[in-house]
C-alpha cells in the first residue's frame, strides 16, 4: 500500500504518462470511499489504434517509473492491445481500445465513485 501522497504522486504520473501520448477521455475514479473495491484508483482512457493503446501503456510505464518510481505490479492484456491492464496495487489502469471501453462501460459500473476528467492535452 502506498502513502496518500505517493498515491497522488502515481496517479498524477500516470495521467501525464498517458497524456504525454494523446489518450483519449482520460478519467480517474476514487474508489476509497466505495466498499469492496479492489484497488484504490482506477484510471481508465483510450486509444484509436492497438499501436495508440501499445503506445500509451509504455508512456505510463516510464512515466510511473521516472517520476513516482513505481512499476506495475501485474500487466495484462498487452498481446492484444484490445483492454490493457496495469495494476499498480492502490491504482489501476485501464487503456481500452474505443470499442471495446464503450463495450465494457467501467465509468457506469463504478458510477458511485468520485471521478476526475482530464483534457486531451495539444
Amino acid at each position: 500500500m502506498l502513502r496518500e501522497g505517493a498515491s497522488a504522486l502515481l496517479v498524477d504520473s500516470i495521467v501525464e504518462g498517458i497524456q504525454e501520448v494523446k489518450g483519449k477521455d482520460i478519467v480517474h475514479l476514487d474508489l476509497r470511499d466505495v466498499p469492496n473495491t479492489v484497488s484504490d484508483h482506477f484510471i481508465i482512457c483510450h486509444g484509436d489504434s492497438a499501436t495508440q493503446v501499445d503506445a500509451i501503456q509504455r508512456s505510463v510505464e516510464r512515466f510511473a517509473q521516472e517520476k513516482a518510481g513505481e512499476k506495475p505490479w501485474h500487466t495484462e492484456g498487452s498481446d492484444n492491445s484490445e483492454w490493457v491492464l496495469m495494476d499498480y496495487v492502490d491504482v489501476v489502469v485501464h487503456i481500452f481500445h474505443r470499442e471495446k471501453r464503450s463495450y465494457y462501460a467501467l465509468e457506469d459500473l463504478w458510477g458511485d465513485a468520485a471521478s476526475r476528467r482530464y483534457e486531451n492535452v495539444a
